[in-house]
């Protein structure tokens, strides 16, 4: 059962990871697995080969916390072949509800992640900011077109996988600014197995770098770290406002023409500019529901808190 929560956790990030301005680093925070992945996935260094010759292949595994890896791991990709398509789909003609539902779901994940910082002071309050900051000048760019090369996706693949392993940054917006995110998407839908392999490398890579950079953060200085990561987020809700109006267009690798540019408009300038409905009531309950989910994810974390669900029974050697 433990296993199947855990698989169903990955599966969540998964999903967020595909869309967009959505962090799946978020997801991990709010179902209290972000520290165990980290530490887990730190632990695949080269200190692994001693712990083969010692323990052998099953305790190395064991070691790395390879059960709860491969569970994460294995939601994650299923979420991404399975949901891309419905998500692209509803990203298109459902576009308000869509983006009203990870609206709520970032904003209520922002109260949660505050409420975990044991003290404020003027530093952490200027953390908090220059997070918020940093997020929304991100969001602020213009996304450049780099050219479709194996190098380049395994460049932005290192770079994007950085960005979801990061609760309010996301990793498929940095594919977007990059220009890759409609490529690494399509070869996603179409299982191209040579971009795909690429795309895997270069997160591999990233991941094995920059999740030791980002644990020692949050062991040696927590909650300063997570005061600016929940800036971050804070700052990333600019992006997934539901009501825009597109400024430019963009022609995406399939030849659809799809927004480069837009700005946020309220509801009402939203039906006076573009001359279609608000569906205020549709995205008022989306917003709801992505409230109410991450609230039920708190409950349950706050249920398994005393358990060791997720957490590894490792060494202390690393």
């Amino acid at each position: 059962m433990k296993y199947l929560l855990t698989y169903l956790k990955g599966m969540a990030m998964g999903a967020a990871d595909v869309v967009p301005g959505v962090s799946g680093g978020t997801i991990a925070f709010i179902t209290g697995i972000l520290d165990t992945l980290l530490d887990s996935i730190r632990r695949i260094n080269p200190s692994l080969i001693k712990v083969v010759r010692e323990q052998g292949v099953k305790g190395a595994f064991n070691h790395i916390n390879g059960p709860f890896l491969v569970c994460v791991f294995g939601g994650i990709l299923t979420s991404i072949f399975s949901l891309s398509k419905l998500i692209s789909y509803l990203l298109i003609n459902h576009p308000i509800p869509v983006w009203s539902f990870f609206f709520g779901l970032i904003l209520i994940s922002v109260v949660h992640m505050l409420k975990q910082v044991k003290s404020f002071s003027v530093i952490r309050i200027m953390l908090f900011a220059l997070g918020v900051l940093f997020a929304w000048g991100i969001t602020m760019l213009n996304p450049i077109s780099l050219e479709m090369t194996y190098l380049n996706i395994f460049i932005g693949g290192s770079i994007a996988i950085c960005a979801m392993l990061l609760p309010g940054i996301s990793g498929s917006f940095i594919l977007l600014l990059l220009g890759l995110y409609p490529p690494v998407l399509a070869a996603a839908k179409n299982f191209d197995i040579a971009v795909l392999a690429v795309f895997a490398t270069g997160c591999i890579f990233g991941l094995l770098t920059f999740s030791h950079l980002l644990s020692a953060l949050l062991r040696k200085f927590h909650d300063a770290t997570l005061i600016f990561l929940t800036g971050l987020m804070l700052g990333t809700l600019g992006k997934i406002w539901p009501w825009k109006e597109v400024i430019s267009w963009r022609e995406n690798s399939a030849g659809e023409q799809v927004p480069l540019l837009e700005q946020n408009l309220s509801p009402m300038h939203f039906e006076q500019v573009t001359g279609q409905a608000a569906h205020i009531s549709w995205a008022v309950a989306a917003l709801i529901a992505g409230i109410l989910l991450v609230w039920g994810m708190e409950k349950i974390a706050e249920c398994n808190a005393g358990s060791d669900t997720d957490k590894p029974k490792l060494n202390k050697e690393s």
